[in-house]
C-alpha cells in the first residue's frame, strides 16, 4: 500500500515535492508552482485571477457553499482538472425533541439526525447544517475534480465517514488535519482508509513514519 503526501503550507517552499498553498499575500509570485491553491474564503473573481495566473488548481472553499454554481462556471472556463473543493468538516451536533401529539399517554424523544454525520463548515468554522457527504456529492457532480477534506478524525464514527468518502472519491480525496495538533494519522491510513494525505509542514517532515505499507498492518495486528 501506498501512500501519497502534499504539504499543506501558507509560505512556499522550492524544496518540497508538492504542495497545496493557502492563499494568502505571498501566493501570488508562486501561483504556478504547486500542485493547488487552496481558496477558503474569497470569490470566482479571485479563482479567476489565480487560474488566469497559471494555478494548476484551485481548490474553492466557502464560496462554492454560497454560490454553488461557482463550480459549474470555473469548470466552464478553464476545465474540471483545475477546479476543486476545500471542505472543512465537524462532526454535526444531534438536537433533540419531545413529540407528545401522536400519542397523549406518552413522549418520545427523538433526535435530528440517526447516524453521525459530518458538516461543512464557513471559513471561520462556524457550522452550516450543510452534511458534508451529500455536499460534496452535489459539488462532485457539478465538476469538482479534487477534494481537499479538512477533518479532525478522533473516534470510529469520524472513521466510518471518512472509509465511506474514500470509496466513493478514490483519489479524488485528500485529507488533511483541521486543527488537531497530533493526529493519529497510523489509524486513519488503516481504519479510515485514507491513501493521499496533505499535512503542515512538520507533519509533512515525518510523512515517512506513515509511508511503509506495513505500517497500517501493525497497527491492525495491535488492535486485534
Amino acid at each position: 500500500m501506498s501512500i501519497s503526501f502534499c504539504c499543506l503550507a501558507e509560505t512556499f517552499d522550492p524544496a518540497r515535492e508538492a504542495q497545496f498553498l493557502v492563499d494568502g499575500p505571498g501566493v501570488d509570485g508562486c501561483v504556478g508552482q504547486c500542485a493547488a491553491v487552496i481558496l477558503l474564503a474569497g470569490d470566482d473573481t479571485r479563482a479567476e485571477v489565480l487560474l488566469a495566473a497559471g494555478a494548476r488548481q484551485v481548490l474553492i472553499g466557502e464560496a462554492a457553499l454560497l454560490d454553488s454554481g461557482i463550480i459549474e462556471r470555473l469548470v466552464a472556463k478553464y476545465g474540471k482538472e483545475r477546479i476543486g473543493l476545500a471542505v472543512p468538516v465537524r462532526n454535526l451536533a444531534v438536537d433533540w425533541a419531545f413529540e407528545t401529539v401522536s400519542n397523549a399517554d406518552f413522549k418520545v424523544v427523538t433526535p435530528s439526525i440517526c447516524e453521525p454525520t459530518w458538516e461543512v463548515l464557513r471559513a471561520d468554522g462556524s457550522g452550516t447544517g450543510t452534511h458534508a457527504e451529500w455536499w460534496i456529492g452535489q459539488m462532485v457532480e457539478r465538476g469538482a475534480h479534487t477534494v481537499l477534506l479538512l477533518a479532525d478524525i478522533e473516534n470510529d464514527s469520524d472513521l466510518n465517514l471518512c472509509a465511506g468518502l474514500v470509496e466513493k472519491l478514490g483519489a479524488q480525496l485528500w485529507v488533511a488535519p483541521r486543527t488537531i495538533k497530533v493526529p493519529p494519522l497510523a489509524d486513519w491510513i488503516a481504519f479510515g482508509q485514507v491513501r493521499q494525505l496533505a499535512l503542515r509542514p512538520d507533519l509533512y517532515q515525518q510523512r515517512e513514519t506513515w509511508q511503509c505499507p506495513a505500517n497500517a498492518d501493525e497497527v491492525i495486528e495491535e488492535a486485534s
